[in-house]
């Protein structure tokens, strides 16, 4: 019968991948300022770089479709700076490096880290829907029919999510970004659990950030192939200690207490591009 494996006569198994939706090409930036090195340069040097500096970080804060920057200053010993990129694809953020690169401030930043991922939204519900729904229908995961199927949905998802897809950068004055995994560990394994069973626990999860929506913007991004964690997370807030209680709270919850696992974490506050001068003479 169709859509029967020919050993039990049962459907075949749903995929155990939820969908995603991919949207911005997101690029950190964590660099280390050579701050003896510029303060021995003469002082109209120090002026003529600064300038030239402004005039294409500025122009990299514009929001323009899908594409902006973003500058702050580091707290602690992990670097001095973080830039942030949004962009439409790699191709843009490998020009936005060589761009910055080619500046003379470039002469005197020296990189600490970087991080590579794309805006991410997972669609736990909507996948578990979606599949009961095809195997209804006797629809075969991975054929042709199955397949196209999925795109008309992912298409659908895509135009009603596109401001969340391609966010921009707010404006608050403190990001929080940090790095993460799901654990695979001899005990407990987040990728060996069933997709009902992680719909549950992060539906859980969810409920912990609304209840911080209005102190605190999130954007997830996906780096599974393109960085050494999985995902990458930024917060944006006017009061740092949100970031605080909202990670201390999220603790708590099943998906953390047993999966998560978390890289370093990064603070920095907000610099507008017209007053990089002032923070790198200081």
């Amino acid at each position: 019968m169709k859509g029967m494996t020919p050993e039990t006569g049962a459907a075949p198994a749903a995929p155990a991948l939820p969908l995603t939706l991919e949207g911005a090409s997101v690029l950190h930036q964590m660099m280390r300022f050579r701050r003896a090195a510029w303060r021995a340069l003469p002082a109209q040097t120090r002026a003529e770089i600064l300038a030239e500096a402004a005039a294409l970080l500025a122009s990299m804060e514009t929001h323009a479709d899908g594409r902006e920057s973003a500058f702050y200053s580091l707290l602690g010993h992990k670097g001095d700076l973080l830039l942030v990129h949004f962009r439409r694809s790699f191709e843009e953020l490998n020009r936005t490096e060589i761009d910055l690169a080619r500046l003379r401030l470039g002469d005197y930043l020296e990189p600490a880290s970087s991080y590579l991922s794309v805006v991410e939204l997972g669609l736990y519900e909507s996948s578990a829907k979606v599949y009961a729904g095809l195997s209804a229908k006797g629809i075969e995961p991975n054929s042709e029919a199955w397949n196209a199927s999925i795109e008309e949905v992912l298409a659908r998802q895509r135009a009603a999510m596109a401001p969340r897809l391609w966010p921009r950068i707010p404006e608050s004055k403190y990001i929080c970004f940090y790095p993460m995994d799901r654990r695979r560990g001899e005990h407990v394994n987040w990728y060996r659990e069933s997709m009902a069973e992680r719909q549950r626990m992060m539906a859980e999860h969810g409920l912990v950030g609304r209840r911080y929506a209005g102190e605190v913007r999130q954007v997830i991004s996906g780096s599974i192939g393109f960085d050494d964690w999985e995902w990458g997370v930024d917060l944006f807030a006017e009061d740092p200690l949100v970031f605080k209680r909202l990670i201390y709270e999220m603790r708590f919850d099943q998906v953390s207490a047993l999966y998560a696992l978390f890289g370093s974490f990064y603070i920095g506050l907000r610099v507008p591009a017209a007053d990089l001068g002032a923070l790198l003479d200081c």
